[in-house]
């Protein structure tokens, strides 16, 4: 099984902060490159508030360049190396077919203090206020996220990559 690295190995790629505030909330956070236990990586920390009908903050990652989509048709799904502080985020993927900010494909995990690597299956993707199903040939973008509760967020990726290609 080979897998195909999609970040850091493209130093171009960069991760964005999104908060709640684009709608009105008042969650805050930041992203900073940290060394976290001897890892190089992308930390995301901040405090996510419900308040103002608000709920999250989010790193997002675009996986092709504008108007085109990274084809992860052969591969099994996502593989993340994280580590945290024991709370469960979430993994939201978007193609082209979305048209709305609150639509995408969603799978959760729980981010350990310790670096584990966690395995996202594309089939395990659940549809969020869309209706068509998960096109993993179809890959824009994703979202790293701590939503729908109040809590203090410290979650680090430090690899992002798909697996399971079959190939030797």
């Amino acid at each position: 099984m080979t897998d195909l690295e999609l970040w850091p190995a493209d130093g171009a790629r960069r991760w964005q902060l999104i908060t709640d505030a684009v709608m009105g909330g008042v969650s805050r956070g930041r992203v900073v490159a940290d060394l976290v236990a001897d890892r190089p990586a992308i930390r995301m920390r901040g405090a996510v508030s419900t308040d103002n009908n608000g709920g999250f903050i989010q790193i997002a990652l675009d996986l092709a360049a504008p108007d085109a989509v990274l084809d992860g048709s052969g591969f099994t799904g996502l593989a993340l190396d994280v580590a945290g502080n024991g709370e469960r985020y979430g993994v939201h993927l978007r193609t082209p077919d979305v048209g709305r900010p609150q639509q995408s494909w969603r799978q959760g995990f729980v981010a350990t203090p310790q670096w584990q690597t966690v395995l996202l299956p594309f089939a395990q993707f659940v549809p969020h206020r869309i209706d068509c199903a998960l096109d993993p040939a179809r890959l824009r973008r994703i979202g790293l996220v701590a939503i729908g509760r109040e809590f203090d967020a410290d979650l680090s990726v430090a690899r992002l990559a798909l697996y399971g290609s079959g190939k030797a």
